[in-house]
């Protein structure tokens, strides 16, 4: 899988790139502002994704976006930013934006995040999920995650940990000696209370949230 990360911070950039590079199935290429972008997804081979610092030289606000969405066999993108302004969120996923990074999320979450990207799916932070964006106001993300974070049972906390390692519900039954109708029911209860439909986002939900 190839993944483009365009970002003028050259320490964020080249720091991302070295962590993700760990990855065997994911080649990495960076850019420095959006023109650059743009030259390598017409020159190269194509990207499975790509990662758009909102703040860097070139975008002018979502402009960038809608320019690399608008390119023939536009690539899936996704915005990365230290800044996490609702209306900027809502209006990226408007025009097509496959997710919203934060520039504050640990390393793990967002390798999860990207992978749940590049799988053609959508990511927004567990914590934006019930926010009408329109109405509500801005709010660091350590006080949102707080404020939104569900209370789990050790039970469930067990199972959504090993639901978040990739096993099976047979797999995670037999390590916790329940049966696998059990944990189907426990997938269940904690995808309805993370506000996600299925245990892939279960998963980066508790990776983002740090429930796990």
């Amino acid at each position: 899988m190839r993944l483009l990360i365009a970002d003028d911070h050259e320490l964020l950039r080249d720091t991302l790139s070295t962590y993700l590079s760990q990855e065997p199935d994911i080649v990495i290429v960076t850019a420095a502002d959006i023109s650059e972008a743009i030259e390598l997804i017409t020159d190269q081979a194509r990207f499975d994704l790509v990662l758009l610092d909102y703040d860097m030289p070139g975008m002018k606000g979502l402009q960038g976006l809608q320019d690399i969405l608008a390119m023939p066999d536009a690539p899936p993108a996704a915005l990365i930013s230290g800044i996490a302004k609702q209306d900027i969120i809502r209006r990226a996923f408007e025009l097509g934006a496959h997710g919203f990074l934060h520039k504050s999320m640990r390393a793990v979450s967002l390798l999860n995040a990207i992978r749940f990207m590049l799988l053609g799916e959508r990511f927004i932070p567990v914590e934006f999920l019930d926010i009408d964006l329109h109405t509500v106001p801005a709010a660091p993300l350590r006080e949102q995650r707080e404020e939104h974070m569900p209370v789990l049972t050790s039970r469930e906390r067990d199972v959504l940990r090993e639901l978040s390692a990739g096993k099976t519900n047979k797999e995670i039954g037999r390590d916790l000696g329940l049966s696998e109708a059990t944990i189907k029911l426990h997938v269940k209860t904690l995808c309805r209370r993370l506000g996600v439909s299925n245990r892939t986002q279960a998963a980066i939900a508790a990776q983002t949230s740090g429930l796990i």
